[in-house]
């Protein structure tokens, strides 16, 4: 289920843009321009809240155009939307490009996908299973 807030009224409903998109864009909901500056971060309105079933969250994740050319990133990548959330989708954009970004009303600014989530059940225990990766981590395989 899907509310569009007042100050959404005439933007699109989210929608794939393709049969095959794993995700629907969301627009942003501003009364005026907005610009991100290099290394600088904001918080952008959608005009929607969401109803997810439980068992599921939206997961928001950047638009690849407009991180590959303009260096534009959703921050907390993938941003969660949890079934039990009842207020606005906003997306929290980062400019980690070289220059300024303008973004205008109705600017698709990053998708979600619906994504089902596994609860974890978790034991205590002195200690872990022993793997042939062991404590091996970042990059310790290589190139």
């Amino acid at each position: 289920m899907l509310e569009i807030l007042e100050h959404a009224g005439n933007l699109p409903v989210p929608t794939r843009a393709t049969t095959g998109s794993s995700g629907v864009d969301l627009c942003a909901a501003l009364e005026s321009d907005i610009i991100l500056e290099p290394g600088s971060t904001g918080l952008i309105p959608t005009g929607l809240k969401v109803s997810i079933p439980m068992g599921y969250e939206w997961q928001i994740r950047p638009r690849s155009g407009n991180a590959l050319k303009h260096g534009i990133t959703v921050l907390n990548s993938p941003g969660t939307i949890d079934s039990d959330y009842r207020g606005e989708v906003k997306i929290i954009l980062a400019n980690l490009g070289q220059e300024s970004f303008r973004i205008k009303r109705g600017d698709r600014i990053a998708q979600a996908i619906l994504v089902p989530v596994v609860y974890p059940r978790f034991t205590v225990v002195d200690s872990v299973p022993e793997t042939g990766r062991g404590e091996g981590g970042f990059g310790h395989t290589g190139l």
